[in-house]
This record gives structure tokens, C-alpha cells and sequence, in this order.
């Protein structure tokens, strides 16, 4: 039984808490709040007026205790009273402002931050995503954005609006009567120190939580995925029992923040019982004295309410601080890792660029050759007929290793690196097709991957029309690019926007790119047609019937290099040879990279590469490469069920024709 991740330097661990405080932090969050800062200023001066009304409850009672009680004075007390229930109005208006206000704000930066942190996620490397789970990125840009709302709406101002109203109270303690504030303070320590243990118990509580729930999304993410999977091997009661232990420790770790607020906040009720027990000592001999008022000592005793009241939210809002400042840390960390090669800055939809973005955009790259950029061009005959000029792709003596591309990231040199591919070098000129084959771990589709520059070599370069396409803006290399993945990736929405991946594509070049392979047929038959809404992973449809969306889609941005990945693995002999057929025309004047398992798919290619262990052992056409009697005519005789010939062996046809020579 595989053990859940997670646990003391798992890949869902939670890295340590830092400081509750850290100005750095602080101040590249205060730059998200920078555009609303009419918002902040807003908040702050409903904050200060609502600190002045708050106390003018309590001496407006002095008042009606010390002067109109004895008076007698009934008109006095009705105005005090309408005037008190003024200020309660007033008061829900400040704090309804307050809330408003506050809340916006945090909803506000929430929303820049985290379409400015998925639109950085999109332009990281492959080899990031190699190395970071999918659910613990998901944590990223939902629950550590939530902490920051968190700060934002409950936090730093209410804080400031907490600390303002205990300066207020307390300067009006002390102006009223400063022995009796002092009886109230004397339980300022105890409250301290209950303050700091409560801290230092529920910080740890809640980064359990949170790495807790990032595995449960984890979890949730790789199961429901795969759930095909899970069904067909019957896991459902194996897959529930880890559910459950991840389910619980979460309950477990939420109870027992639970348990520290359940015991810290009658603490802080009992110490300010204690408090108000000592003022009413302290000021009841003072009172039968004659020296102190009982309006004076009912003052207080309301002004210490409201004094222990913001330091009981204080310790809450400390914690708050503490979790958004290791959120803001962890976010962050991600907004700074190193974008892919050459990624472009995105700008944010209905914003301006952020901060983050605007600091780390990359530097543009040099512009494409003029000439290539005409391949992308589908020009007209004479008769109107569709002609396309590919590219010349080369490779050059390229060697490359995922250990060091990962090193890349995270500055550990492996000991020895694992080279996939080893001095690998070829070329392919527009309209040649040329086809990689070769065992499971050869290498194949890592010439693909770099070629679509997911990483760089570590040795040697890749041109295009002899420009290394490291000088080129990386959306100029793929747009160049039509690729047919053997592992199909369709998204949720419908079949047209599936095929027009490019935005350049119109309904027009949809429909004949679809026609084009042959999946008009079938999307005909789809209810709604191309406006058909496909499942996740195009999971409502057919693995053949998406393998034929992916070749439309690869088709309809009228590529001038198309890259084949065992393109057509999930379809049916039938579907094959029409697809095939299709394909005989579309490559006409293109540049073709196939990667083949099923060699009888490339017997037409103008050469074939034979790799193993990352290096090219043969190359040839089909014809040469048989008649070598090599590596690729053993793999093909395995294929159609024929025996391997032995070195000096004729096959059949040589046979035959050294007779009719004899």
C-alpha cells in the first residue's frame, strides 16, 4: 500500500512558518493595495470616527448617572438618550462602511493576484510542473489567496481600527481617573502571557490544517482523474479507506485549533471579570469617601469591556497576520520562479499590468526571421488550391538530460546526469518527412519536447531555417508548430473551440480542417454539431473520435512543421487509412517530424531515425534501412510477425531473385 504524501518533507509538506511581521512582505502586498487606496482611506476614517462614537456611550451614561438622576432631570435624560440612540445609528453605519469597504478591498487584490498568479503559472516551464503536484499549486491560488483576503478584510485594517480604539480607551481612562485605570490594567499581563500561549499553540494547529488540506486536494485531483482506473481495478474500498485517514486527520487537526479557542477565549472572559471585579474594589471605598462618582465607576466599567474586547481580537488577528504573511511568502515563491524560455508577459484581462508582472516581464526577444514567418501563410494557387512552405528544422550535435533541466530550477547539480538524448543530430527540409522510431525510453519524444522548446538542450542547438530557436519568442516557434500528441488532451467546452485553439482560426477554417481528416463525419452526428459541449478531457466522445479532433485542431492553424506523436495509436485500421490518405495531402510542401511505434504507419517517410539510448544507431528509408538488416529490420519483422533474419540471411524477394540471376 503506497503511503500518503505529505508528511515530514513530503512533496504536500508546508514549508515553515516565518515571522508573523516581515516588512519585505508587507511591502510588496502594500503594492496590490496601492490602486484602492481611496478604499484604504475610506476604511481608516470610518475606523477613527467609529473609535470616537464607541466612547461616547459610556460617558454620555456617566452623565445621566453623575447629572440627570439626581436632578431629577427627565427632559435631560430623553435628550441623552436620543442622543446615545444617534450615535448606535451612526455607529452601524461606520461599521457597515467598514465591512464593505474592507471586504472589497481584499476581494479586489484577491482577484489581481491570483489571475496574475495563474497567468504566470501558465507561462512557467514543463519542467516545473514535473516537480510540483497539481494540488498543492491548486492550494496555491485558492487557499493561500483566501489567507490574504483574510489579511486584507479581518486583518491590517480592523487591526488598525483594534489598536485604535484600545489608544482611545485608554487615554480616556487615564484622563478620567488614573488610579482607577490602573486597577483596570493590572490584569494586562496575565493577558499577555494567555495571548502568547494561545499563539504559540494555534500557529502550528493551522499550517497542519493547511498542508492537511493540500493533500486532500492532491488526492482528489490524482483520483478523480484517473478514476477509470480506479474502477477497473476495483480500489474503491482501498481508495475510500486513504480518503478517510486524510479526512480525519484533517477533522483532527481543525478540532484541535477548535479546542485552543474554546479554552483561550473564556480565559480572556474570566481575566476581564477579574478586571471589572477590581475596579468595583478599588472604587467602592472611594465612593462611600465622597472622592469618586458612581457614574465614574460605571464609566469604567464599561471602558474596560471595551478595552479587553479589541486585545481578545488582537491575538485572533495576530494569527491572521502570521498565516497570510506564510501565505504571501508561498505565493509569492511561486510568482518568482523563472518563467519558461522566452515565455511573453500576459496582460490581464480588464487590468492594468501588475506589479509582479511588470518587474519580471522577460526581455523581449529578438524578432523572427522574415522569411520563415511566410510559412505560416497558406498561399493560393492558380486554381485556387492551398500551398504551404515549411521550415528547415535541424538539429545539432544536441544532448540533453531531465536531472540537469531540472537542476536548472533547483540549484542541485545531479552526481552523474542521466543523458536522454546524445549528440542527436539530423535535419528535415520543407515538404520531407522524417520519422523517429525506436524502443519505449529511445528517446523520441524528447526530440519532440525540445523542439517545441518545453526545455533547452544542455549541448548542441536546434535551428529553424538556420536560426537557433533559443533567439526566438517562443509563441513564434509553436505557432509555427501543429502537434498531434498521442496522449490527447481535449478541454470541456465545445468541439469547435477545441479545434480553434488559435485564435486566428475562423468557423470557415474549423469546418475544412475538420473535413480535412475526416472528423466532419463525426461531429455531424454529435447533437448541436460543432457547438457540441464535450466533457472533461473530451470524455463524452470516443478515443478515436478525439484523436480526430486533435489532428482538425492541429490542422486548422495551417502549420507550416506538423509533428506527429504516434498520432494515430487510438483509431481503427479504416479510420487510419483515411486519415493517412488526408495526412498524404496536408504534408505536401510542410516540414513533418513523426515519432511511430507502429512503423507501418512511416514506410513513406523520406528518413527514418532508429534511436536507441538516446542516440540515432540508423538512418535511411525503409527500403535502405531493410535491406541493412539492422535494428529497424528486426523491429519491423516483430511487428508483422516474421522472424528476425540472421547476419548473412536473404529474406524471400533475394531469395527469388538469386535464383532467376543463377
Amino acid at each position: 500500500m503506497a503511503t500518503d504524501a505529505g508528511g515530514p518533507g513530503g512533496i504536500h509538506a508546508e514549508d515553515a512558518l516565518g515571522k508573523a511581521y516581515d516588512a519585505r512582505l508587507v511591502r510588496r502586498l502594500g503594492r496590490y493595495a496601492r490602486p484602492y487606496a481611496a478604499l484604504v482611506l475610506s476604511a481608516l476614517g470610518l475606523i477613527l470616527i467609529d473609535t470616537v462614537l464607541q466612547l461616547v456611550g459610556p460617558v454620555l451614561t456617566k452623565r445621566v448617572i453623575d447629572i440627570a438622576v439626581p436632578a431629577r432631570d427627565g427632559r435631560l435624560i430623553v435628550r441623552y438618550a436620543a442622543l446615545f440612540a444617534t450615535v448606535l445609528v451612526a455607529q452601524f453605519g461606520t461599521e457597515y462602511g467598514q465591512t464593505l469597504l474592507t471586504s472589497l478591498l481584499g476581494q479586489r487584490v484577491m482577484r489581481d493576484l491570483r489571475l496574475e498568479l495563474f497567468a504566470h503559472l501558465q507561462r512557467l516551464p514543463v519542467a516545473f510542473f514535473d516537480r510540483n503536484p497539481v494540488g498543492r499549486l491548486i492550494t496555491r491560488v485558492t487557499s493561500d489567496i483566501e489567507a490574504l483576503n483574510e489579511l486584507f478584510t479581518s486583518g491590517v485594517v480592523a487591526g488598525l481600527g483594534d489598536l485604535a480604539i484600545l489608544f482611545a480607551v485608554a487615554v480616556l481612562m487615564i484622563v478620567t481617573d488614573w488610579r482607577l485605570a490602573i486597577a483596570g490594567f493590572l490584569v494586562i499581563p496575565f493577558v499577555y502571557l494567555t495571548s502568547h500561549l494561545f499563539r504559540a499553540k494555534v500557529r502550528p494547529a493551522y499550517r497542519d490544517i493547511r498542508g492537511r488540506l493540500a493533500r486532500i486536494n492532491a488526492f482528489l485531483q490524482e483520483r478523480l482523474t484517473g478514476m477509470r482506473i480506479v474502477q477497473l481495478f476495483g480500489r474503491e474500498r482501498d481508495e475510500m479507506a486513504r480518503f478517510e485517514r486524510l479526512n480525519y486527520g484533517h477533522l483532527d487537526a481543525n478540532l484541535k485549533s477548535i479546542t485552543y479557542y474554546a479554552l483561550y477565549f473564556p480565559a480572556i472572559e474570566f481575566l476581564t471579570s477579574v478586571a471589572l471585579a477590581s475596579l468595583i474594589v478599588a472604587g467602592a471605598g472611594r465612593v462611600r469617601a465622597g472622592t469618586l462618582t458612581i457614574g465614574t465607576v460605571t464609566l469604567f466599567l464599561l471602558l474596560v469591556r471595551r478595552f479587553f474586547q479589541p486585545l481578545q481580537d488582537l491575538s485572533d488577528k495576530y494569527n491572521t497576520l502570521q498565516q497570510a504573511m506564510a501565505a504571501s511568502e508561498r505565493v509569492f515563491k511561486l510568482l518568482d520562479e523563472p518563467v519558461g524560455p522566452a515565455a511573453p508577459p500576459l496582460a490581464l484581462p480588464g487590468s492594468t499590468p501588475t506589479p509582479h508582472a511588470a518587474a519580471t516581464a522577460a526581455p523581449a526577444a529578438p524578432a523572427a526571421p522574415a522569411a520563415p514567418a511566410a510559412a505560416l501563410v497558406s498561399a493560393a494557387d492558380g486554381d485556387g488550391s492551398r500551398r504551404v512552405r515549411g521550415v528547415t528544422i535541424a538539429f545539432e550535435d544536441v544532448w540533453f538530460a531531465y536531472d540537469l533541466a531540472h537542476m536548472a530550477a533547483d540549484g542541485r547539480p545531479p552526481a552523474k546526469p542521466e543523458w536522454v538524448l546524445k549528440g542527436v543530430s539530423f535535419r528535415a527540409s520543407p515538404g520531407e518527412t522524417v520519422a523517429l522510431v525506436g524502443h519505449t525510453g529511445a528517446g523520441k519524444t524528447t526530440v519532440v519536447s525540445l523542439l517545441m522548446r518545453f526545455y533547452d538542450p544542455q549541448r548542441g542547438r536546434i535551428t529553424l531555417d538556420g536560426v537557433d530557436i533559443r533567439e526566438m519568442p517562443v509563441a513564434d516557434l509553436r505557432a509555427r508548430i501543429g502537434y498531434v500528441q498521442q496522449d490527447i488532451f481535449l478541454f470541456a467546452g465545445d468541439v469547435a473551440s477545441n479545434i480553434r485553439l488559435s485564435s486566428a482560426s475562423s468557423d470557415a477554417d474549423v469546418q475544412r480542417a475538420a473535413a480535412s481528416v475526416g472528423a466532419d463525419r463525426i461531429i455531424r452526428r454529435l447533437p448541436g454539431g460543432y457547438r457540441y459541449e464535450l466533457g472533461e478531457r473530451g470524455a463524452s466522445i470516443s478515443v478515436g473520435e478525439r484523436q480526430l479532433l486533435s489532428f482538425a485542431r492541429a490542422i486548422a492553424a495551417d502549420p507550416a512543421l506538423l509533428i506527429l506523436d504516434e498520432a494515430t495509436s487510438a483509431v481503427d485500421s479504416e479510420i487510419e487509412a483515411e486519415i493517412q490518405a488526408a495526412l498524404a495531402v496536408l504534408m505536401q510542401g510542410r516540414t513533418t517530424i513523426a515519432v511511430a511505434h507502429r512503423l507501418s504507419t512511416i514506410v513513406d517517410a523520406d528518413e527514418i531515425l532508429v534511436m536507441q539510448h538516446g542516440e540515432i544507431r540508423e538512418r535511411g528509408t525503409h527500403r535502405e534501412l531493410l535491406a541493412r538488416a539492422g535494428l529497424y529490420e528486426r523491429l519491423y519483422r516483430l511487428q508483422v510477425g516474421e522472424a528476425p533474419r540472421q547476419p548473412g540471411e536473404m529474406d524471400a524477394s533475394e531469395q527469388s531473385a538469386s535464383a532467376a540471376t543463377v
